[in-house]
């Protein structure tokens, strides 16, 4: 059976949710492997909407087990906020297993996510302030806490009051904050505990063992490819590895594990927060598409900037992946369009004034910056797709679109959504054989 990795293909919000939903129905497990609450999920069923931030999608499933696995860190008022909120809808969150390895977000991450953001002024990152970012730093600076610690009263408090010893002097003579108390934050953390502890295993142990004995894993990624802290558009990228390789370190499973890599990319682009975006549309065509589909955040509420197809990011996003299938969402939201617009290139500035067209992603980051969308235009349709079952009951213009994408992204597209409904999707091939 397959450990297959589903990841966002570009800037993220691209429906990952329903594809991991769809796909973890014929799955034995579901791992998130990187991100925190910062991420959002909305999975439909029947008349019931759920927006996850922080649980795996696959939490909806009643025969799989759902994990958050080492590379995720957690906040535990969220984490038990969102479990008590599914558990009241009647969804058992008893199956979760929650890595003892990942970290957590303590409530000062949340303070010093905030006022770093403000003093950045115009450099700002468009984070959500959740405590994401100061989370990592600490994991890397290693003064992070990790879950395992919240259970040895005496070890927790050490760790504290090591990762608060420079923080504190920062909040107090730079941001003229007072300090974090040690022993509050102490016992804030200690009184998630106990309720935290039944869910938590060696993850990575229980992955290698369920694909060893055969069973299947979908690897479920946060954010995008395009938000990747290496490979995406720096500085502007959350903290962690959004593409399939942090599958492998978010998890513990080692690479010769995964079978198949899926990316998810809606058949226009948005973004949220800051950062370039070179088919942004500030028009009407913009708040077009951001009403039609409906692009306001599952976790913030922000509206998402909105931007034709780009091809580019399509064909990178296939590059650093090593995508096997792409899962195209949000096709019906372009009925009605008499043609559609795809970014095929960029025309760029160069650092000796000149400008150059290029067809590939630039990895210069001012190029990048100054990159103008060339775009070629396709046939829209007016027929409604939304009942469609089958891509043969796409109309034809319909079809024609799905497979210029496919050509200009370079890798297969196997499904596509149209509608937002649990079983408006349509499947070309399967993505679990």
């Amino acid at each position: 059976m397959p450990g297959i990795v589903i990841v966002g293909a570009q800037w993220g919000d691209e429906g990952k949710g329903k594809a991991t939903d769809l796909i973890g129905s014929k799955m034995d497990y579901v791992a998130r492997f990187n991100g925190g609450n910062n991420a959002g999920h909305t999975v439909v069923v029947g008349d019931q909407t759920y927006a996850l931030h922080l649980l795996p999608s696959g939490i909806i499933h009643p025969d799989l087990t759902p994990v958050i696995g080492n590379g995720v860190v957690i906040d535990p008022e969220a984490l038990l906020s969102e479990i008590d909120g599914l558990q009241e809808r009647g969804v058992d969150c008893s199956r979760l297993r929650i890595s003892e390895a990942a970290h957590i977000i303590a409530p000062f991450h949340r303070t010093l996510d905030r006022v770093s953001e403000r003093f950045l002024g115009s450099h700002k990152i468009g984070t959500t302030g959740r405590g994401i970012g100061p989370t990592y730093v600490d994991k890397v600076n290693r003064v992070g806490i990790r879950v395992h610690d919240l259970f040895n009263e005496a070890h927790l408090r050490d760790k504290v009051q090591a990762s608060l010893h420079q923080k504190n002097l920062m909040l107090e003579k730079i941001y003229d904050l007072p300090a974090v108390d040690v022993g509050e934050t102490v016992d804030e953390l200690l009184k998630a505990a106990e309720r935290i502890r039944p869910y938590v295993a060696n993850t990575s142990l229980l992955l290698n063992q369920a694909l060893d004995s055969g069973k299947s894993v979908l690897f479920e990624g946060g954010q995008a490819t395009m938000l990747d802290v290496d490979h995406g558009t720096y500085p502007f990228v959350t903290s962690s590895n959004c593409t399939a390789g942090g599958a492998c370190t978010g998890t513990g499973v080692g690479p010769t594990k995964i079978d198949r890599v899926i990316g998810v990319a809606k058949a226009y682009v948005t973004r949220v927060g800051e950062g370039p975006f070179p088919t942004e549309l500030n028009d009407d065509s913009g708040e077009w598409l951001r009403q039609q589909g409906h692009e306001f955040g599952v976790t913030t509420g922000r509206p998402r900037r909105c931007g034709w197809f780009d091809s580019l990011v399509s064909r990178y996003a296939t590059q650093v992946n090593g995508l096997t299938d792409i899962v195209l969402t949000k096709l019906d939201v372009l009925t009605g369009l008499e043609t559609i617009p795809v970014c095929v290139a960029y025309d760029v500035k160069l650092a000796d004034g000149s400008t150059a067209r290029v067809e590939h992603m630039p990895t210069d980051q001012a190029e990048f910056v100054s990159a103008r969308p060339v775009y070629r235009e396709f046939p829209g349709w007016s027929e409604d797709i939304s009942g469609a079952r089958s891509f043969e009951e796409f109309p034809d213009k319909a079809k024609d679109y799905v497979h210029r994408l496919e050509d200009l992204s370079g890798c297969r597209i196997s499904a596509i959504g149209s509608g937002a409904g649990r079983d408006q999707i349509v499947s070309l091939r399967s993505l679990v054989d």
